[in-house]
């Protein structure tokens, strides 16, 4: 979470951190909801619309997109690292291996933004980023078990999990609630296609660094922040600029 910025004091001579805390709590809320509905490509403006704030407030609070991004869905990641240790610990690798991506795939479908978030990179949110790190490092452990079972073919690369993330994420975005379980067909081809014996070989995997570049390029766009009108003393929210 960031760091609570410094505020001045109200007419009264009183901080007004009670306002600004429960401003904060009103914009994560509403971003939760605009994101889950709308995925990371929602408007910080339509963020600040649901919560009832002025854009000025969001942006005191969140300066740039990837910070409430990281505010929003530091819980999600938690679980998301926290899946892949779950898997790492199934004393069967294929078994872990299978129901680590069916649960990561699942917590896309639960969520639009979070969908989103899985094949994006924030490289100034450095909690999510640490989270998603750890999760990898344990993803890279079980991905050498399984293929030490002899059920994971052996030209799966670890560059495949973002693609399988890719794919869930287009579906999910694509189907939407006209067809809510469709992912799951997709997530059951994608994993029969990852268990030997291999059909026949598959193409070059991307090369790491251009992966992450096309990670990145996908990342919100931070919108300037707006330059408060001359005078002005309080957002229409009552914060004091």
């Amino acid at each position: 979470m960031n760091p609570r910025i410094p505020r001045p004091d109200g007419p009264a001579g009183r901080p007004l951190r009670s306002d600004a805390e429960r401003n904060r709590e009103r914009i994560i809320a509403a971003a939760r909801t605009v994101f889950a509905r709308d995925g990371l490509d929602a408007s910080m403006a339509s963020v600040a619309r649901e919560a009832g704030v002025g854009i000025a407030t969001l942006l005191r609070r969140f300066p740039a997109k990837p910070d409430l991004v990281a505010a929003v869905f530091a819980d999600r990641m938690d679980a998301y690292a926290e899946a892949a240790a779950t898997a790492l610990d199934n004393p069967d690798p294929w078994d872990g291996f299978t129901g680590y991506i069916e649960t990561a795939c699942a917590m896309q479908a639960a969520d639009y933004g979070f969908a989103d978030v899985l094949t994006t990179t924030f490289p100034t949110a450095k909690a999510l980023e640490q989270r998603r790190n750890e999760a990898y490092e344990a993803m890279l452990e079980l991905i050498h078990r399984a293929k030490a079972t002899g059920r994971l073919r052996e030209d799966f690369d670890p560059s495949d999990l973002v693609l399988i993330h890719m794919a869930n994420a287009g579906v999910v975005n694509a189907t939407g609630d006209a067809a809510p379980d469709a992912w799951r067909r997709i997530v059951a081809l994608l994993i029969q296609s990852c268990q030997t014996p291999a059909r026949g070989p598959l193409p070059p995997s991307p090369e790491h660094e251009a992966l992450y570049k096309a990670m990145l390029r996908a990342g919100p766009q931070t919108p300037a922040a707006p330059t408060p009108a001359p005078h002005t003393k309080q957002d229409q929210d009552g914060e004091i600029n």
